[in-house]
């Protein structure tokens, strides 16, 4: 049976065109005339019995079905133009397709990556983020790495490292004193983290104090974003002080108490169990949990110490 989905000369017309509001500048864009664009998108409306653009003196304007479309068609071509541009690689290449939380990914796996690179020149790692688990059926994932309880069907799980995240702000608001306590932290605006809602609660209860307050406060998604409200004295974050080793290092960011939030989760590679033995992957594996595993934390500059 014939597919019914447009061309992709009209689908490219389309998201070029819908990206810059202008069908002058997506002519620009793909080498083509402004009529070609106009021959492409009025097939394209013809094909979908639906208007994606308004058209006026002033030039066009997406339409409410257009804008829900474009996001759509964008998000399709990119996956095409990734597939292709794989297709096209070297032939051989091994390639790795991993999920990984953003700020871990950033913070604590590119800077190490590049051993992996030395010691495995012949394979590729593709880093994208993603923040909470999927079904690795749905998507071209070949692992990914996450912070949970290794509770995930289908895969099979490896331990790398607890978070145990330790209250941090900015020098200017630690002042001259070492620390603060835990009662003069409760006083203080507390960033929240989207995806850790009740963190400052665990930290406060660990310390057999209730804070009425302890959920207040911006929330942002990820510990990159906290890191950065607290450098610019927005308040107190519970962050893991090795995503900000960096920070710490250059006194950006001070440990504002020593005393950690324990918890059962930890970070994990998850590799569902149909990419089990994939030798690329056990490398990586390898690698990684030995990375894992010769992390010391304690060594991290800034936090001498602290214990």
């Amino acid at each position: 049976m014939r597919r019914r989905i447009p061309s992709t000369a009209a689908l490219v017309s389309f998201e070029a065109a819908a990206r810059h509001e202008s069908f002058t500048k997506a002519a620009e864009e793909l080498s083509l005339t402004q009529s070609a664009i106009c021959r492409q998108i009025g097939g394209l409306e013809e094909f979908l019995n639906v208007e994606l653009f308004r058209r006026s003196r002033r030039g066009v304007k997406l339409t409410e079905a257009g804008l829900s479309y474009s996001r759509r068609v964008a998000t399709q071509l990119d996956a095409v133009e990734r597939d292709t541009l794989s297709v096209m690689g070297p032939q051989g290449a091994n390639v790795i397709e991993l999920a990984v939380v953003p700020t871990f990914g950033t913070q604590w796996l590119l800077p190490r990556l590049r051993d992996f690179q030395q010691r495995h020149p012949n394979v590729t790692v593709n880093l994208t983020n993603r923040t909470r688990p999927f079904l690795f059926a749905d998507t071209d994932f070949d692992a990914a790495i996450y912070f949970g309880d290794a509770d995930w069907s289908g895969t099979e799980s490896h331990r790398l490292m607890s978070e145990n995240p330790m209250p941090v702000c900015s020098p200017k608001i630690l002042g001259n004193k070492p620390r603060l306590s835990a009662g003069e932290l409760s006083s203080m605006p507390l960033l929240q983290q989207t995806t850790r809602p009740y963190a400052w609660r665990q930290w406060f209860n660990s310390m057999d104090l209730s804070v009425a307050r302890d959920m207040t406060g911006p929330r942002y998604e990820l510990f990159s974003m906290l890191a950065q409200a607290a450098m610019h004295e927005m308040g107190v974050a519970l962050i893991p002080p090795f995503l900000i080793q960096r920070e710490l290092e250059e006194q950006r960011l001070v440990v504002a108490n020593t005393h950690p939030l324990a918890s059962a989760k930890a970070y994990y590679l998850m590799i569902p169990d149909r990419k089990v033995e994939s030798v690329s992957l056990k490398a990586f594996k390898d690698w990684l949990v030995e990375q894992a595993q010769t992390f010391n934390l304690p060594g991290i500059a800034g936090l001498e110490g602290l214990d």
